[in-house]
């Protein structure tokens, strides 16, 4: 059982290193904070495995064709490709703005969408809440590979341990692409022009990610 354990903690971290998963974390990371990053790439990778586990439960019970799990990965393609254009319309309609204030003697930078700046807990719950979401939807998108995985090392049984096994592997590479992002965050995005360009180059490689994806 610890061996069956290890291999799906082993299969979530190759399975976070797609590029659609790294995608969509710098999608949600950019121009956030440390804190921010961390929560955001937690919820992430459980709605991932949450997601992973419902399907793969699903597909136990109903044989469904191999073709028609192949569409599978649309749905992730797709995601991917509208969190890009949605990023890169920002951009280019000049709708992302950086501001600065003094907090306990520090400086911070505030980056947000739209015409007014929301600092609330709701903004807060909200961003989490679509990382959760986003992450859920992405999910399903790797449910033939895990049942290829189960089916290997355990018949198929997804137990709740084999989830939470799969969903740390898939956390350690979140959020330790999270933290770097976060770096260039603090490091990088200083400015308005750096700002909209970072926004604007995430929003592109997403397009692009999302596009080999689907053809």
């Amino acid at each position: 059982m610890e061996l069956s354990l290890f291999l799906l903690f082993w299969y979530g971290i190759l399975h976070a290193f797609g590029p659609d998963h790294l995608t969509a974390i710098a999608d949600f990371s950019i121009g956030k904070g440390r804190r921010k990053t961390l929560f955001i790439t937690l919820a992430f990778a459980m709605g991932h495995g949450l997601s992973l586990f419902v399907f793969a439960k699903l597909l136990q019970m109903v044989d469904l064709p191999a073709d028609l799990l192949a569409y599978a990965d649309t749905v992730s393609a797709g995601v991917i490709f509208a969190i890009g254009s949605y990023l890169l319309f920002m951009a280019a309609t000049d709708r992302i703005h950086i501001g600065r204030h003094m907090h306990e003697g520090k400086e911070h930078v505030h980056i947000w969408f739209g015409k007014s700046h929301d600092h609330s807990d709701a903004d807060f719950n909200r961003r989490t809440a679509s990382a959760l979401t986003v992450g859920a939807l992405m999910g399903i998108g790797g449910v033939r590979g895990m049942l290829v995985t189960l089916s290997a090392i355990a018949h198929n049984d997804v137990g709740p341990l084999m989830v939470v096994s799969f969903t740390l592997g898939v956390m350690v590479v979140f959020m330790g692409f999270g933290y770097i992002v976060s770096l260039i965050n603090e490091n990088l995005l200083t400015s308005r022009r750096n700002v909209r360009a970072a926004f604007a180059a995430a929003g592109a490689l997403s397009i692009v990610v999302g596009s080999s994806m689907i053809f």
